[in-house]
């Protein structure tokens, strides 16, 4: 079958003859079949809603690649249009971000995609960028960013973080983001957008397509999604993944929880501590109720030393990528930690690996340890993804915490632990936590806080400061929005674009469409 894609791909429009002789979904993973179910009703839905034009209609880019980031990119185009803005859908027609793809194949997804995309026809525009130049040279700074970005996607793809820049992945991520760089810099100069949208803006062409629009000096907004139902996260000029909160934090950090809010917050830390769901979220936060921590004081063997508790990360997550500050990666941090803590047996070392290995595909945590302790001393302990122990029972008997960017880390302080943190996380240097620049100072603090007798606590002022962050991060730096990318059709489903678009809608996610479009971020 290559080998005739070989030959089709040779003669001109080849695909095209192919697709208008049989124009189905290419067998592959690229599927846009809900949209094009849903697409004539939710156009339909918008061009009732015309006519309530916005003071300042903006003229707006949204970028998306890959089937499903694709789907909700024409659904928030449509709400956009329908709120009276003018909108472009740029799109590349990938199914896969690691696994090359034949000319012939992603020509056929192209053409394929252009047919769903008909509906929009005279309401919101649609641009494959691969109808755009690919060829030239990029200005040296975006020659950096994409380098930098290909390296990320293949630490992302194999939840890394030392790769092989030789490697058929990292060669194909370079090759596809420099192309991406070169259409979307070719477009975005000519267009010259009010606002650009794009959801993610670390990871694959999501994050090369946000590097061009900065480079441009474009408003940009990222955006991505937590676990809780008819929220988003927004970053305007900024990679959302980072999770930066100082603008956050500077208009409410002050601020003193009311009563409603210090009920609010405690409910949300019971559930996650009592593997309950919260709210309109779609995931338990633990396998596991908690049993109480001296319980699992008994269930492991620890005994009445000082327990430290260091808790891992997934590698190559989106939300660890780029996070070092001192450390190479935080396999180094971790082996360094316990090959220190392995000589001082006056404390016991519990290492809690991210549950969340178990859906990876990656080297685990226990391999970097095991590589640096291949003989475990007794007070060194480790607690395996796939082992049925609640984490906020390790919490209750921790005298110290340590942590790289994994937001335990703040739910440690929450109950009064010292926690270091060696990674750029966003409760990072809040006024709760121990925020080394370097191995020196990092070692300098541990030591310090294990000579420590009795342990040490964080003050009343820090905990309520721990506790007043959370709340701000869980409950004010998420807005209000219809629809998450997880279960997005189900979500659609309580939320059309007619209801959406209705004062309903308007009133309920107003704001944040604004923000989306680029107005300025009122917490």
């Amino acid at each position: 079958m290559t080998i005739l894609k070989d030959i089709l791909g040779k003669i001109p429009y080849s695909a095209d003859l192919y697709t208008a002789l049989r124009p189905v979904r290419p067998r592959t993973r690229y599927n846009l079949t809900q949209l094009e179910t849903i697409l004539p009703s939710a156009v339909e839905q918008v061009r009732n809603q015309l006519g309530k034009q916005p003071a300042t209609p903006k003229k707006i880019v949204l970028f998306a690649t890959l089937h499903y980031w694709v789907e909700q990119a024409v659904i928030i185009g449509l709400a956009l249009r329908g709120l009276g803005h003018e909108v472009t859908i740029a799109y590349l027609p990938y199914g896969d971000w690691d696994k090359p793809i034949h000319p012939f194949d992603l020509r056929r997804q192209d053409l394929y995609t252009r047919r769903v995309l008909r509906p929009l026809h005279g309401l919101v525009h649609s641009l494959s960028l691969l109808e755009l130049p690919a060829v030239g040279h990029l200005p040296l700074p975006l020659e950096a960013a994409i380098e930098t970005a290909s390296a990320f996607d293949t630490m992302y793809t194999l939840q890394v973080e030392d790769f092989d820049r030789n490697s058929a992945l990292y060669r194909l991520r370079l090759t596809r983001n420099r192309q991406a760089a070169l259409a979307a810099l070719h477009f975005l100069q000519n267009s010259r957008p009010d606002a650009v949208l794009i959801p993610n803006g670390l990871v694959t062409e999501l994050g090369v397509f946000y590097q061009v629009a900065r480079h441009l000096g474009l408003p940009t907004t990222t955006y991505e999604f937590n676990d809780q139902r008819e929220q988003i996260w927004l970053a305007q000029n900024e990679i959302v993944m980072r999770q930066n909160t100082d603008a956050l934090w500077a208009a409410k950090g002050t601020l003193p929880l009311t009563q409603a809010e210090r009920e609010k917050i405690a409910a949300l830390e019971d559930a996650r501590t009592s593997a309950k769901k919260y709210g309109k979220g779609t995931r338990f936060w633990q396998d596991v109720p908690s049993q109480g921590g001296e319980k699992l004081r008994a269930d492991l063997g620890l005994d009445a030393r000082p327990i430290v508790l260091l808790a891992t990360n997934v590698l190559g997550d989106s939300l660890t990528l780029g996070r070092n500050i001192f450390t190479a990666s935080m396999a180094e941090w971790i082996e360094k930690t316990v090959q220190y803590l392995a000589q001082r047996p006056q404390a016991q070392l519990v290492v809690r690996i991210h549950p969340g290995e178990r859906l990876m595909k990656g080297p685990s945590m226990v391999s970097v340890i095991e590589r640096a302790l291949p003989e475990r001393p007794e007070h060194i302990h480790v607690i395996g993804p796939h082992e049925k122990v609640n984490t906020y029972d390790l919490m209750e008997i921790a005298a110290l915490g340590l942590a790289y960017t994994t937001t335990v880390g703040m739910e440690m302080a929450m109950r009064s632990v010292p926690v270091i943190v060696a990674g750029q996380t966003h409760y990072r240097g809040r006024g709760f936590t121990y925020d080394p620049s370097t191995y020196t100072e990092y070692f300098e603090m541990l030591n310090t806080l294990l000579a420590a007798s009795p342990p040490m606590r964080l003050t009343e002022t820090q905990v309520e400061i721990a506790w007043n962050y959370a709340y701000r991060f869980f409950f004010d730096f998420p807005f209000d929005f219809p629809w998450r990318l997880m279960h997005f059709w189900k979500d659609y489903q309580t939320w059309p674009l007619a209801r959406v678009l209705s004062e309903e809608g308007r009133t309920a996610f107003g704001k944040t469409f604004d923000y989306l479009t680029g107005t300025p971020i009122e917490y």
